[in-house]
């Protein structure tokens, strides 16, 4: 099973902010998220190698020609 799950960090203690419904002892994965600028930099540096791909030069040569 995989979910994600949203949660605040409270006196050192991750509280989910919806009830979950997890058996005690449940091994988890968290990502801590700072300031929101994870997504932006997760983007940009998806957004950079799409864009910064070499393969896609054939199009600009294709319209100068």
């Amino acid at each position: 099973m995989q979910e994600t799950v949203r949660a605040i960090v409270h006196n050192g203690t991750i509280e989910p902010l919806d009830p979950v419904s997890v058996p005690d002892g449940t091994e988890v994965l968290v990502t801590i998220v700072t300031n929101g600028d994870f997504w932006s930099e997760a983007s940009e540096s998806s957004l950079a190698a799409i864009w910064n791909n070499p393969e896609d030069d054939i199009y600009a040569e294709l319209l100068e020609g």
